[in-house]
């Protein structure tokens, strides 16, 4: 698996966890619904920046998202 695959895996599985919609997670970050389903399908690669704000709206540290490790 590719690391935009996986990433795009993590992605997803956190939303869900977080009980949030691509529609709710593309409220809350600002980022358009169709990038965000782009990105869980890994067809998209992320910048830093996206990284910083999806992490922001999921509440989770940038390395948790990309690596699936937490910091605590």
């Amino acid at each position: 698996m590719k690391i935009v695959e996986s990433f795009g895996a993590r992605l997803q599985s956190i939303r869900k966890t977080h009980g949030l919609s691509q529609e709710k997670l593309s409220e809350l970050s600002g980022l358009h619904r169709t990038y965000i389903s782009s990105l869980e399908r890994g067809t998209r690669n992320p910048t830093l920046t996206t990284l910083s704000v999806i992490a922001n709206a999921l509440n989770v540290e940038i390395a948790y998202l990309v690596s699936g490790i937490s910091d605590e």
